[in-house]
């Protein structure tokens, strides 16, 4: 069964990823995963690190890595701004290993609280959720 379309835009500091009209959109948010449809209460909501999935028209589903950003959702349109989006073909698994590895080593060696703590926090979790995302879909 068809769903009604509606309009998603997904933008970077680097410019628009994706602005078509779509079936759904699934995400996760700082407070648990969500599914937009056509028509969903209005919303703002804080993005986190994770597979995005765009749900096309004949059961067509993108994916992404989607880092950190907002939502805002609206009846007929959803607006992910996020600070770096990524096609899975264009992660490698090595080198996102090797980032949370050191993201890691960075929580551990600087003081807690601290903005250095803060940001190798962000890393570890952007970089373990890409990884996660193509691991799920069979690595490289």
């Amino acid at each position: 069964m068809a769903r009604t379309p509606f309009r998603v835009e997904v933008l970077t500091p680097e410019g628009e990823v994706f602005n078509e009209e779509v079936e759904m959109v699934s995400t996760h948010t700082s407070v648990g995963s969500v599914g937009i449809l056509a028509n969903h209460q209005p919303m703002l909501a804080m993005l986190d690190p994770t597979e995005l999935r765009i749900h096309r028209a004949e059961g067509e589903v993108l994916s992404f890595a989607q880092g950190e950003g907002f939502l805002q959702v609206g009846a007929s349109h959803a607006l992910l701004l996020v600070d770096e989006v990524r096609t899975p073909q264009s992660l490698d698994a090595a080198d996102l290993r090797e980032r949370v590895r050191a993201a890691q080593d960075r929580v551990t060696q600087a003081q807690e609280g601290s903005e250095e703590h803060r940001s190798a926090r962000r890393e570890e979790r952007r970089y373990g959720a890409w990884l996660k995302l193509l691991e799920g879909a069979g690595g490289h």
